[in-house]
């Protein structure tokens, strides 16, 4: 099985977001769920987990499939939906920026 994260090389998705008082930093294909008092905070802590998981994982020699675990659902929706805004705002503002004179639909009828 082909796996994206190897001991030597990959990319972990991660979120931060605020949840009541709290912000919660996730990555997701590790599974890791740090919290703090601010999103920077949450980021850097997320961070540290991270990496250290990485490290151990290095060390102990451990099979890729425990730097490629399923995320929780909601976690994937989460980022899913973020991803999507993003994409959304970036060719919304490509869109705003274009000197567009007019748009629409041409109907055509062929008889």
């Amino acid at each position: 099985m082909k796996y994206k994260n190897t001991l030597k090389k990959g990319s972990v998705r991660f979120l931060v977001f605020k949840d009541k008082d709290s912000y919660f930093g996730v990555a997701l294909e590790f599974n890791i769920v740090v919290e703090a008092a601010n999103p920077q905070e949450a980021f850097l802590f997320l961070n540290e987990a991270a990496s250290g998981y990485l490290e151990s994982a290095i060390k102990t020699k451990l099979r890729p499939h425990v730097l490629n675990q399923k995320p929780d659902s909601e976690y994937e929706k989460m980022w899913q939906a973020h991803q999507d805004a993003k994409l959304k705002e970036k060719y919304a503002r490509i869109v705003n920026n274009l000197p567009i004179f007019s748009s629409g639909r041409l109907e055509l009828a062929v008889k």
